[in-house]
């Protein structure tokens, strides 16, 4: 009997010790499995960066076709050395060039017979104007232009009495000139022959020109002196008495590179400027250096000879934006 108790409690001590075996293994699948869960999620986030990666990279990019770039009026220019101008802003007006306006009065009393041209007409030197009988002789004769240009006045009309007045008033527009007020403080910076750009109140009109007179005394009415560009006029782009702003040059600079101010954009608190690369326009940080108030230096992030972005960038930045925009979402 004592050997068959013997025989039971080796058999409950074997059963006890090894369900304490099986719990102490149990815990090792789970740990794999929390090891395999936590390398999921691990290249799960890797993917996920890889993918935001990817995205940055496809968004830094704007592709648009020859059409689209031309439609756009998208242009590329070449960035290289140029000009930065130290300027003075002033206010001015168009005028017609006095050397080349002509009053014209009949060359013998009588009456006035026909008028062939009126206000605003073109004319050619030599067409006739009018026609004038003569009291004296009592012979007709014509009143003709004695230069080519635009009839800026007319006092004359059919039956009246020429008498000494002036009948008719010829411009040639060719050439104009645009009179500026400078203050005094600023006159001692301006002075014969220097250079002139002017714009017009249309943002794409401008021209250079070359001071040609500065007056010696000033004007009582708004304590300015005036100064006297002349402008060529070729294509009639200047109207008389209308106002224009005008930037005298006081001194040039060379630099190595620069781009055109149209070219720089701001994203993300940087400065860029859009550089046509093979399949699209990348944004390119840069760093500025001088400027005026057409062109700006680059001291950093753009070489001689890339191919920028001058006019329109702001396009591009905004098809950027709307990529960036999609991709968020």
């Amino acid at each position: 009997m004592k050997h068959i108790w013997t025989i039971v409690l080796f058999l409950i001590t074997a059963s006890l010790l090894a369900g304490c075996d099986q719990d102490s293994a149990s815990p090792a699948p789970a740990a794999e499995s929390s090891a395999r869960t936590e390398a999921g999620e691990h290249a799960e986030h890797e993917g996920d960066e890889d993918a935001e990666d990817g995205h940055e990279e496809e968004a830094a990019r704007v592709e648009l076709t020859p059409q689209q770039v031309a439609d756009a009026g998208i242009e590329v220019v070449e960035a290289g050395p140029a000009h930065i101008r130290e300027t003075l802003p002033i206010y001015g007006v168009i005028t017609p060039n006095a050397t080349a306006v002509r009053q014209v009065t009949a060359r013998y009393p009588g009456a006035i017979r026909s008028i062939a041209k009126d206000f605003g007409d073109a004319v050619r030197q030599g067409e006739t104007l009018a026609t004038v009988e003569s009291n004296e002789s009592l012979q007709v004769y014509n009143v003709t232009a004695p230069l080519s240009g635009v009839v800026t006045a007319r006092d004359a009309n059919p039956g009246e009495q020429t008498d000494e007045r002036v009948l008719f008033t010829v411009a040639d527009l060719s050439t104009v000139w645009v009179e500026l007020s400078v203050f005094p403080r600023d006159a001692g910076k301006v002075r014969l022959d220097q250079a002139v750009r002017i714009r017009g109140a249309d943002a794409g009109a401008s021209a250079d020109g070359r001071v040609i007179w500065v007056a010696p005394f000033g004007s009582s009415a708004n304590q300015t002196l005036t100064v006297r560009v002349l402008l060529d006029n070729a294509e009639r782009r200047w109207a008389p008495g209308l106002y224009v702003t005008a930037e005298v040059t006081l001194a040039e600079t060379d630099v190595p590179l620069a781009v055109r101010n149209d070219a720089l954009q701001t994203m993300e608190e940087e400065t860029v400027v859009f550089v046509a690369e093979e399949g699209g326009f990348e944004p390119r940080a840069v760093q500025l250096g001088r400027s005026d108030s057409e062109t700006t230096e680059i001291v950093a992030g753009l070489a001689a000879g890339d191919l920028y972005v001058a006019n329109n960038s702001f396009i591009l930045k905004a098809e950027l934006g709307k990529g960036e925009a999609e991709h968020g979402h």
